[in-house]
């Protein structure tokens, strides 16, 4: 999975309303096609370029128009190969097509949206997963309008209309169908869910306590993994978590997500890792004092790997493989294309196994998500391996044994693990100390889960050690 839309990196605008920082090059879902805005050294003027990533070697082909673009202007790359460009001038926002016709650039109008209110703001959406077809995020005063702006059969078409200022957009199937985002409402931000087979059908996604602020930074549809950005563990501050749709198993938020005086972006996710999303590795953009790297993490392990971003990487750009290489896009004075892959480190083993979780009854399966209910926030202990939740007024479980006892002990009295901090970006963090697997804060609800949940059958899904079997039905059905 890659990411086509990154967050500032204390995980907020400034203004909540605001659209949040696009990567340097947009990737397809399936990465065979990236596509930028470059800068012509010579004329200093701006134009559309187009990688290819599937081949042997990447290679880009520039897609001047008969006029230099503005520094602004959005770009989107399909899977046909032709790049769409928006265009925003006085309230209008054009949409086209470009494609190679040799030596020039061919061009396809798809029409334009009217936006009168000065107040709107149009943005592109990531890359759909279908690869066909591209949308656009139009955000109003009060409500916010989905846009279907390539693909459909008669221009820009308008599908949506959701209650609330929108930011994000996270896709949460492989069709297309589910759109998740992050809405502004009555001063807090909860991520809902957007049915774009079923007129626009909203249904809450994220909603972690009622004060707290949610929002859903990526989603891989293969494993469920969610990473998340809340306030709810600290008031006021955000952290970076993590969760796994139709599990009802808690939030988690690490320790060494939350390095001091780093901001921490997570912007691609490995694919195909079915019903395994504890073995994802994940990339992290960090920003930190001494500049900005890559991080590798997965949900299993305690630590982030830190490795230097490659010398003019198109920061926020990244695409994995389903064998867990990660791409990294660069552009410099002597290499003007240029992919950087990094094998993701070997996981380490686990130093606590815990139990099989317990048959789970079967439940009617739900076509769209359900939201992640209202939960107290626990204290740092190991998490039973049930997936069943805790009670709001249940007391945190004491950490369990290889072999528990007949009348399991309150748990001892132990100091504060100060948190995680970051190596510089040329050094590796020390090995954490050993400790059960899965210590993390928690976010616990008192029922329900994070999306929509199949019949398990007596089996539970990944996530936070609980081992998933494949006869386990996928969380995202058609509804």
């Amino acid at each position: 999975m890659t990411a086509c839309a990154t967050e500032p990196g204390n995980g907020a605008a400034e203004n909540e309303n605001e659209p949040a920082a696009r990567p340097a090059c947009v990737i397809t879902a399936d990465g065979t096609y990236a596509a930028r805005l470059a800068l012509d050294g010579e004329s200093q003027s701006w134009y559309p370029e187009r990688w290819t990533l599937d081949g042997a070697e990447p290679y880009a082909v520039p897609l001047p128009a008969h006029q230099p673009e503005e520094p602004g202007t959005e770009v989107l790359p399909l899977t046909d190969g032709r790049v769409l460009i928006h265009r925003e001038a006085d309230g209008r926002h054009a949409f086209s097509l470009l494609y190679p016709t040799g030596p020039g650039t061919g061009e396809l109008p798809l029409g334009a949206v009217e936006c009168p209110d000065q107040g709107t703001r149009l943005r592109l959406l990531p890359p759909a997963p279908d690869g066909d077809r591209a949308y656009a995020l139009a955000v109003g005063r009060g409500s916010t309008a989905v846009w279907l702006v390539a693909g459909g059969a008669f221009g820009p078409e308008h599908l949506a209309e959701v209650p609330g200022r929108c930011a994000g957009g996270v896709w949460l199937d492989g069709t297309g169908r589910l759109l998740a985002l992050d809405r502004c409402q009555d001063g807090r931000t909860k991520t809902v869910v957007v049915d774009l087979e079923r007129g626009g059908e909203m249904s809450p996604l994220l909603q972690i306590a009622e004060t707290s602020n949610d929002r859903l930074l990526l989603a891989d549809p293969d494993s469920g993994l969610l990473l998340i950005r809340s306030d709810a563990p600290s008031p006021g501050h955000d952290r970076l978590g993590w969760g796994v749709l139709g599990s009802t198993l808690p939030v988690r938020f690490p320790e060494s997500l939350h390095p001091a005086d780093c901001a921490v972006t997570p912007f691609a996710i490995q694919p195909g890792q079915v019903l395994m999303p504890e073995n994802c590795s994940v990339a992290l953009r960090i920003d930190g004092p001494s500049g900005t790297w890559v991080g590798l993490w997965r949900p299993s392990e305690r630590q982030v790997h830190h490795l230097p971003a490659p010398e003019g990487w198109l920061t926020g750009a990244g695409l994995w493989s389903r064998e867990g290489v990660l791409q990294l896009p660069y552009a410099t004075g002597t290499v003007a294309y240029g992919v950087a892959k990094v094998q993701a480190p070997a996981a380490q083993p686990e130093r606590a196994t815990p139990a099989p979780p317990e048959p789970e009854p079967e439940r009617a399966a739900t076509p769209r998500p359900v939201p992640l209910q209202q939960a107290p926030l626990t204290s740092r202990a190991a998490l039973p391996p049930s997936p069943a939740p805790l009670p709001a007024h249940a007391a945190t479980p004491p950490a369990r044994a290889a072999t528990p006892p007949a009348r399991p002990a309150p748990p001892p009295a132990r100091a504060a693990t100060p948190p995680d901090h970051p190596a510089p970006p040329l050094a590796r963090p020390a090995t954490p100390p050993a400790r059960p697997a899965f210590e993390d804060e928690a976010v616990q609800a008192d029922s329900g889960g994070l999306g929509a949940a199949a019949p398990r059958n007596g089996t539970g899904r990944g996530g936070g050690g609980e081992k998933s079997t494949p006869t386990e039905t996928p969380a995202l059905a058609p509804g």
